[in-house]
């Protein structure tokens, strides 16, 4: 059972027999992967009336647990976006009615994100939705298949990140 990489390692093969492609095994896969299933995602946020980073916002808010709020620094750090993208999505979530930018309680100078009720819901909503499209695309995996998938994909992440953060 041959896919799109196999057939791209066996052109570069071909081409460069030098070369071992082996990264491609599993890195292009799951570059692929994203591709591919990110479309299906991205209608199912539209479906809410919200874009990917609009949902990321709400999402975050909302994975927080209650009060649901958090300071402006902590949303973009978390999402790993510029203040100035995330600025932009607030004000579009705020005219929708899903967040409040209220005084922080902690210091009064500053302002926090604060999820409304209907943005409450909508983040539980899409989310729930999200998950069960999600679920459809492993469905060609048993249970097993993708606990140990999921344990891989765990362990090269974490490597990954040291990396990135020079900790290796």
């Amino acid at each position: 059972m041959a896919d799109h990489v196999d057939r791209l390692r066996a052109q570069w093969a071909r081409e460069m027999p030098d070369l071992d492609t082996e990264p491609m095994a599993i890195l292009a896969r799951a570059r692929r992967l994203t591709l591919l299933v990110s479309a299906g995602i991205e209608r199912t946020f539209a479906g809410f009336g919200l874009d990917r980073g609009e949902f990321d916002v709400i999402s975050t808010l909302r994975r927080a647990g209650p009060p649901y709020r958090l300071t402006p620094t902590e949303l973009y750090s978390t999402l790993m976006i510029s203040s100035g993208g995330l600025t932009h999505r607030l004000a579009r979530l705020e005219k929708a009615g899903l967040i409040m930018r209220e005084k922080s309680s902690r210091d009064g100078r500053s302002l926090e994100v604060v999820l409304s009720e209907a943005g409450i819901a909508l983040a539980g909503a899409a989310f729930r939705e999200d998950m069960a499209n999600e679920m459809q695309h492993l469905a060609h995996l048993t249970a097993e298949e993708r606990e140990t998938l999921a344990g891989l994909l765990r362990k090269l992440l974490v490597g990954v990140e040291r990396n990135a953060d020079g900790k290796d």
